[in-house]
């Protein structure tokens, strides 16, 4: 059985765009990540809100996947409520080109309307354009 492209950390078989995705493997990690970048230091509690459908524990789950690859920092403070801050580290800055150019695909090619999301194709994107000649 193959293990998962998240845990293969000590020898990558693919090409650089495989190991690249092994730290964004998991269906919320770039959506934190964009968060993180555009909000700066968020709490669990914000990212929760930014991010409505994902539940308690996958957060936490991705949060530590994120942490243990070294994309974001978590800092606690000995507070009462517990307050726990995150934010990039220098690394997870590095991936913001990355997550940028995943924005822009999803901005030219995603329309998400009435609950529901669709992919555009060609002829949909190029009719906008003769419109407006």
């Amino acid at each position: 059985m193959s293990r998962p492209r998240a845990k293969l950390t000590d020898h990558f078989p693919g090409c650089p765009v495989e190991s690249t995705l092994s730290f964004l493997d998991g269906k919320w990690k770039g959506v934190i990540l964009y968060h993180l970048m555009n909000e700066g230091t968020l709490r669990f509690n914000g990212l929760r809100r930014h991010i409505p459908s994902v539940t308690q524990r996958m957060l936490t789950k991705q949060l530590r996947e994120l942490e243990d690859a070294g994309l974001i920092s978590r800092k606690v403070f000995a507070v009462v409520p517990p307050r726990v801050d995150y934010d990039l580290t220098p690394l997870g800055h590095s991936m913001q080109p990355v997550i940028a150019a995943l924005k822009a695909w999803g901005d030219a090619h995603v329309v998400c309307s009435g609950g529901e999301k669709r992919v555009l194709s060609g002829v949909e994107m190029i009719e906008p354009l003769a419109a407006a000649e």
